[in-house]
């Protein structure tokens, strides 16, 4: 049984990782280009408007999407209810939306807003459909179907985004490449996955899904709002241009942890929740993805930590350069996502959301806090601040798994540490490099990459690190399946 799980689990996971990896890599592509492109505040106009989408996003999901995959037993009635109920809910917000656009952009004091988000908000419509296809293709594992959607929809929306920039249409670019990217996706889906919405409707079948989806909808709320609040904030109370520098630092960090963090999460849930009433197995399938996680992810983000800034000034051009400090902030901050997720995911696979949602009330309260304190003493500030949050929020998401499934805090640290030590070690020697008497970035770049890479595999076999040896072994695997 384990043997199968892990053979579905990498099967899936290497589908979803490839499809996340080729979808950020042209995304990161588009967004160098239109960066080099567009004005910094231009970049600024677009972090506002995406603001309130991604706020409004959270309630077309309404929790619905995880708790169908968390469901022991589905059926087509469970499925087509929800789709309906999704479907009808965008509507409803997009109309809210529509007619409140005008307020936010006076509260921004930038009437230009207001077409803008009208635009960009029919994305709310459209995800209210993506997001039951996703759950379908997460249930029935078949993440195969992701990758060419997702592929397709980023290549064509990317062309469009950069023809637009190159005949001068600004924040208008963006925001078409954002809502193209959307709908050829959906599209794409309808088309390649089976499922269809059947004229069925049950309200009783909706109930019991809400009981467990509406801990997440609240969750997902909770952690929008408090992610979104920084921007929020910046946005009026500072200028647009630091706003965009404060975005664009967590940009290539976010799309590194989320390609990795969003392909375990999307195989993981699914996969754990079939084993809800096994402990053992849940707790096998944690630590595993612990440390595995803690070991590739760990180096890229002390890594970016170190090449921050020569790679900031090849790829954005010196004008982007005061994003490196908020670059760097967020690499450590995103390094401690493999603990967020897999204490997460347990908890939610053996159907706790209601312990699930008490971690979000308080992790948000411990943000506040932090974000209050800082607020008055600059955007830089109020980026340290989460450091010191962040650290404080992985204690809180492991406390409870220390009575779920025998696997604390204290255990989890314990097994990433030979990860943490290698990592740290290799991004000093990195940021030695810095140093070097050489003026151009990308020979920098060119001298750093593989200098870091070798130092960590080399640390590695030196101190036999277990997740190194399990991942030879599962290439070596993979490679003779082919």
């Amino acid at each position: 049984m384990e043997q199968d799980n892990n053979a579905k689990v990498l099967s899936n996971f290497g589908w979803r990782f490839a499809e996340r990896v080729a979808a950020q890599l042209i995304t990161l592509i588009v967004s160098i280009v239109l960066a080099r492109i567009l004005s910094v505040e231009e970049f600024g106009i677009v972090s506002l408007v995406t603001i309130f989408l991604t706020l409004a996003q959270v309630f077309v999901d309404s929790g619905m999407a995880n708790a169908l995959i968390q469901k022991k037993e589905t059926d087509e009635l469970d499925f087509s209810s929800v789709f309906y109920f999704n479907l009808v809910t965008g509507v409803i917000i997009y109309a809210i939306l529509f007619f409140v656009s005008p307020f936010i952009a006076k509260f921004y004091k930038d009437p230009a807003l207001t077409p803008m988000m009208r635009v960009l908000f029919v994305t709310v419509i459209v995800s209210g459909v993506k997001n039951i296809q996703q759950a379908y293709v997460s249930r029935k594992l078949i993440f195969k179907k992701f990758f060419f959607s997702t592929l397709i929809g980023t290549i064509i929306s990317a062309f469009i985004g950069i023809g637009m920039a190159m005949m001068h249409f600004g924040a208008w670019a963006v925001i078409a490449q954002q809502l193209s990217n959307n709908i050829i996706d959906t599209t794409i889906l309808w088309f390649t996955v089976r499922w269809r919405p059947q004229k069925k409707f049950s309200m009783e079948r909706l109930k019991k899904l809400f009981s467990f989806g509406w801990k997440l909808l609240v969750s997902a709320l909770l952690n929008t709002l408090y992610d979104n609040l920084r921007d929020l904030i910046i946005g009026r109370k500072y200028t647009k241009s630091d706003l965009s520098f404060y975005n664009k630092g967590k940009q290539i960090p976010q799309i590194v942890v989320y390609n990795i963090n969003t392909s375990m999460n999307s195989v993981l849930l699914p996969v754990m929740s079939k084993e809800q009433n096994n402990k053992e197995a849940v707790k096998n399938m944690m630590r595993r993805t612990i440390k595995v996680s803690s070991y590739v992810l760990l180096p890229c983000m002390l890594g970016l930590i170190a090449v921050a800034e020569p790679l900031t000034s090849f790829i954005f051009t010196d004008k982007w350069l005061p994003m490196v400090p908020y670059m760097r902030i967020f690499c450590f901050c995103y390094a401690l996502y493999p603990i967020h997720t897999a204490n997460l995911n347990a908890i939610n696979a053996i159907g706790r959301s209601d312990i699930f949602l008490k971690l979000e009330i308080a992790k948000k309260a411990v943000g506040l806090a932090g974000l209050l304190i800082s607020i008055r003493f600059g955007v830089l500030a109020m980026a340290y601040a989460m450091v010191v949050t962040d650290i404080i929020c992985t204690i809180i998401n492991a406390y409870p798994n220390k009575g779920l499934l025998d696997y604390g805090y204290m255990e989890q640290l314990k097994d990433i540490l030979p990860n943490v030590f290698v990592s740290v070690t290799m991004m000093g020697v990195v940021l030695a490099l810095n140093y070097l008497p050489i003026t151009g970035s990308l020979i920098k770049l060119l001298i750093m990459l593989p200098v870091g890479a070798g130092v960590y595999i080399i640390l590695s076999k030196l101190f036999k690190l277990d997740s190194f040896d399990y991942l030879l072994q599962v290439l070596n695997r993979l490679l003779r399946r082919k």
